[in-house]
């Protein structure tokens, strides 16, 4: 089956793997590192919360864009997992809702198919998920189906030239590597224990 096509399922089990994930986030590891430079726990699980939240209004609307303020301050929301859980069940309802009718996402001056917007969503999600399981200490790798659809969508989604500021470069992994590896490396990371400090 073609990956495009099978995207929403793809989005609907990265948000599961994500979800499996959080549910090891206690308020004592919300201040640990995670893998994504800079930020903490929280601030990955409000992020990953945000995201969901424009992926739900993208599928809706049919568009990104402005739109109202965050429903939260990052600093200020008091258990950043329940509002995960939150939007995880509000984006699955606009999945549903979508169902398998495509239709175009604007997104600024450029449109692209709901299927690719639930795949590039899917990616995001999934590697952040990852982010996650390293940082509660349970480093689960991405479900090895999940990562093998997203892998050969993941240079096509997320080009080179429109990377800067959203991921890192790729880290070389060695041969041979599980899908997981090679996804979470694609994006910046790197897979091994060692290599977080």
């Amino acid at each position: 089956m073609d990956a495009l096509t099978a995207a929403p399922g793809l989005l609907r089990h990265a948000v599961s793997y994500a979800l499996a994930g959080a549910a090891h986030a206690t308020p004592q590891l919300l201040p640990l590192a995670t893998p994504c430079e800079g930020w903490d726990l929280r601030t990955l699980l409000l992020h990953v919360s945000d995201s969901l939240g424009v992926l739900a209004g993208a599928l809706r609307a049919g568009q990104v864009g402005p739109g109202p303020p965050p429903a939260h301050e990052p600093t200020t929301e008091a258990d950043p997992v329940a509002c995960l859980r939150r939007q995880a069940r509000d984006l699955l309802g606009a999945c549903a809702a979508a169902g398998a009718e495509e239709r175009l996402v604007a997104i600024a001056d450029r449109e692209l198919t709901a299927s690719m917007v639930a795949a590039t969503g899917a990616i995001e999600v999934a590697v952040h998920g990852w982010d996650i399981s390293v940082a509660c200490g349970v480093r689960q790798p991405v479900p090895p189906g999940l990562a093998a659809e997203l892998l050969p969508l993941a240079p096509l989604l997320i080009p080179r030239a429109t990377r800067a500021g959203l991921f890192a470069d790729p880290v070389p992994v060695p041969e041979p590597a599980c899908p997981s590896d090679r996804l979470v490396a694609f994006l910046g990371r790197r897979p091994r224990p060692s290599d977080i400090a």
